[in-house]
């Protein structure tokens, strides 16, 4: 079947031939709004506003409901309407073919790749395709519905677009310019001061050898222009009536004014490109959004410039000052008749009162770049000119949403790790031929947030320093990346300036808690924000507006580590935030310890992953006797997933500022462990504490990590809950080799639901038994499950040998390669032998 609407409503079948149309008016404009997004699922709250309006009236959702069964039992064999609780969707063989809008669309499209590839004969026999399909005014008969006014009025617009294309096209492979003029006549007529228009009109005259019509038409519009706009005819026109003046050959066709040219070339950013054309493509509003320095305004000129038809540029970044420090707060309704004369410039119309004007009737995209410092003021304006001109559709980056209904966002953060690379290999290249990469330009992007901006000035200090000094001066980022492009805004020149434009566009509060949202490292829960910086989900919700925050898939707040590096500046030292951290990631840890050993273990676990970084930044804040706590609290995690060697630093840090007593002596052992002491100083004392203590261990992991990594410690008493039971089962059976206290042991954990104990438990009953392989396959799937990828290793290396002694090399050996494997991905030392 094929549907119209490029005219009145029809339908016809494969052969052509008209289909009798059925159903009454509200059902025939319900097919039609289907149809302009046939194949795709067209929420409920948008059918109800395109049949009924903004305010729908009682019981319209019913009435949909009855008008969908009516127009399923009207549609011929093939076609219905499918029904989710996203939607409805209208379901045809292949949109783009049965559906003349659709197919004038992806004509259209692919006409435009063709212009762009240099194939004019192609566009204009697409275009002459696209065009013979229309019939008469797009939506003739259903535009009393409220969708389809501003629908139609964006058709006929594409329509002009294509005309103009089309039109271009046939000039550049020397098509009968007598035709053309005919052709272009009737558009002229519906829109005289169009002047792309008006101009083709020109080169046609002028190629049939009608100069003196061509002159005179370009007084007409030149005089239309003037007493309706005020304006005086773009470059664009005044060239093309130059050459026509000259008698030679009209210049190139150029689609509106160009937009500023880019002086490098586009690295990444390929996905994105691709869903912002997507967008504008069918959105008429789009808001690029992200933090400074994300390469927002590079990626909108890049899609504008590869999209057909009329696209101008509005740059608001001087707007209400200098660009380096907007005056946000105080400001007057000055800065709103700032705005609107920035677009009257950017359009070429004298006054910003004729904005409407000279928009209306025409199909434009306005690229309007660096919102930011003037969203109150701009998001009226963009409103009123979307409402009063159908043609119109805008592309604006910002650090904040313009706040309008209808507004598509697409988030812009940091580049993907292999494309930041290779913006920094190309941009380093640039100043220091040859340069083909490094070994650390990885960490050195990773450390930049993979932002653009910071990667081309880190790229642009090769003229003098290297790769490696790069790296290690992040720590100074901002003194490091302080020179940049001397010609481009103020804000740009320096990552501290780009950090700094930001900062000042915050309320007071909201500076306040970015700056309290510094103590935070790797993200925080919505929960920790409330409970470390005493905010509310206002103030945060708004840093997250402010592109100075971000929401991660899994919930978590976190700030660029340019941001937080800048926040922090701003931290008092006494900020009761840095407190706080401390107390709730002790409190975590503490309350994490108990579950690490029971059914709950990899919740918890991943729960304590997702923090790793603020535990370890809490070592460093609250009082050395805090930090031993934290530390016992946390050795037992520590030593599951093999963290120690990660931490050993900011522990031995701690040891070196604490004062031990007694009364910590348990905690104090356990710093020692965790900083990966063996013998000295540290070990002795920590030996005398524990030898000399009555009560039973707090931390019932206490005994066994002394053990295993220092030695067996005679008096030491274990506390007397089911877990350090069944540990100590395990610790008696492996000094007096009894296959029943392993089996008491095993059953401990099982009952307490428990990995690591119950694979512990399982090895070391394997041991004792005729049929280890079984036990062993289900400890190691256990330690597998933790991640503990020491006892993983260990525990491939024993089966290997288990089959070795029953004569099955292959299978010792394929553990044996999985162990190298394992160990090579944790990086740890590769082994060839069983552990003793």
């Amino acid at each position: 079947m094929i549907f119209r609407l490029l005219g009145p409503l029809a339908t016809a079948d494969a052969t052509g031939a008209p289909v009798p149309a059925s159903g009454g008016p509200k059902v025939r404009a319900l097919l039609a709004r289907l149809l302009l997004d046939a194949g795709r699922t067209v929420p409920v709250e948008r059918l109800l506003d395109g049949l009924y309006g903004d305010e729908p009236p009682a019981g319209a959702q019913g009435a949909l409901q009855a008008q969908v069964s009516r127009l399923r039992r009207a549609l011929p064999p093939g076609v219905t309407v499918e029904f989710s609780p996203a939607g409805y969707r209208l379901a045809v063989g292949d949109p783009a073919a049965d559906v003349d809008v659709l197919r004038f669309e992806a004509l259209a499209r692919e006409a435009a790749r063709a212009g762009a590839a240099g194939d004019p004969g192609r566009a204009a026999g697409l275009l002459r395709e696209a065009l013979g399909l229309w019939r008469g005014p797009a939506l003739a008969d259903v535009r009393d519905a409220p969708f389809a006014a501003g629908q139609a009025a964006r058709l006929d617009a594409l329509r002009l677009d294509a005309v103009e294309e089309w039109a271009a096209a046939e000039l550049a492979v020397g098509g009968d310019p007598t035709a053309l003029v005919r052709e272009l006549e009737r558009s002229v007529r519906e829109q005289p001061l169009r002047e792309r228009l008006r101009g083709l009109q020109m080169r046609a005259l002028a190629a049939a050898g009608r100069q003196a019509e061509a002159l005179a038409a370009y007084e007409e519009v030149r005089t239309a222009l003037a007493e309706e706009l005020g304006a005086d005819p773009s470059p664009e026109l005044s060239a093309v009536h130059l050459e026509v003046l000259r008698g030679g050959t009209a210049v190139p066709d150029r689609a509106g004014p160009p937009l500023p040219a880019p002086l490098t070339d586009f690295v990444g950013r390929e996905r994105e490109r691709e869903r912002l054309a997507a967008l504008v493509a069918t959105a008429r509003l789009v808001t690029l959004v992200g933090p400074g320095g994300a390469g927002k305004t590079r990626l909108a000129l890049e899609v504008g410039a590869g999209l057909p038809g009329e696209v101008g540029f509005v740059d608001l970044g001087a707007v209400g000052g200098t660009g380096s420090a907007p005056p946000r707060a105080g400001r007057t309704g000055s800065a709103s008749a700032e705005v609107a004369e920035a677009f009257a410039a950017a359009l070429g119309v004298r006054g910003a009162a004729r904005l409407e004007t000279a928009l209306a009737g025409r199909s434009v995209l306005l690229v309007v770049d660096n919102c930011e410092h003037v969203v109150a003021e701009t998001a009226p304006l963009v409103r009123r000119l979307l409402a009063a001109c159908p043609g119109l559709r805008m592309l604006t980056t910002s650090r904040e949403a313009l706040g309008i209904t209808g507004e598509s966002l697409l988030p812009l953060g940091a580049l993907a790790p292999e494309a930041a690379e290779e913006l920094f290999v190309r941009r380093a290249a640039a100043v220091r031929p040859g340069f083909t990469g490094h070994a650390r330009v990885a960490e050195l992007c990773a450390g930049l947030d993979g932002l653009p901006l910071a990667v081309e000035l880190a790229a642009a200090r090769l003229r003098t320093l290297s790769v490696d000094e790069l790296a290690d001066g992040l720590g100074e980022r901002f003194a490091l990346l302080s020179r940049g492009d001397r010609t481009a805004p103020e804000r740009h020149r320096t990552l501290r300036a780009v950090v700094e434009w930001s900062w000042s566009l915050l309320a007071p509060d909201e500076r306040e808690l970015a700056a309290r949202l510094s103590v935070f490292r790797g993200g925080a829960t919505a929960e920790a924000v409330a409970r470390v910086c005493g905010a509310g989900a206002d103030p945060l919700a708004s840093l997250v507006e402010k592109s100075l925050v971000e929401v991660r898939d899994d919930g978590r707040y976190r700030m660029l580590e340019t941001i937080r590096a800048y926040a922090a500046e701003r931290l008092p030292a006494g900020d009761p935030a840095i407190a706080a951290h401390h107390a709730y990631y002790r409190e975590l840890a503490e309350a994490a310890d108990p579950e690490l050993r029971g059914p709950a273990q990899l919740e918890w676990l991943a729960r304590l992953d997702a923090e790793d970084a603020n535990l370890r930044a809490a070592l460093r804040r609250g009082t050395p006797e805090d930090g031993l706590r934290l530390v016992a609290a946390l050795s037992p995690y520590w030593w599951l997933r093999g963290l120690r060697g990660r931490v050993a630093a900011p522990v031995a840090e701690l040891l070196d500022r604490v004062e031990p007593t007694a009364e910590l002596g348990e905690e104090y052992a356990l710093c020692v462990l965790a900083a990966g002491l063996w013998e000295g100083e540290h070990v002795d004392r920590a030996r005398e504490f524990l030898v000399a203590r009555t009560a039973p261990l707090r931390q019932p992991y206490t005994a066994f990590l002394w053990s295993t990594s220092i030695g067996p410690l005679k008096g030491l008493r274990m506390g007397d809950d089911p877990w350090s039971r069944a540990l100590g089962q395990v610790g008696h059976a492996h000094l007096t080799s009894s296959k029943a206290l392993f089996a008491q042991a095993l059953a401990g954990f099982r009952a307490l639901r428990e990995r690591w104990g119950t694979a512990t438990a399982l090895e070391g009953l394997a041991a004792h038994t005729a049929e280890p392989l079984p036990l062993l396959a289900e400890a190691l799937e256990l330690f597998e499950s933790l991640g503990v990828a020491e006892d993983v290793v260990d525990l491939l290396h024993r089966r290997a040998a288990v089959h070795e002694a029953a004569g099955d090399a292959a299978s010792a050996a394929a553990d044996r390669a999985r162990a190298a494997d394992t160990a090579r991905r944790a990086g740890l030392p590769a082994r060839t032998t069983p552990p003793a």
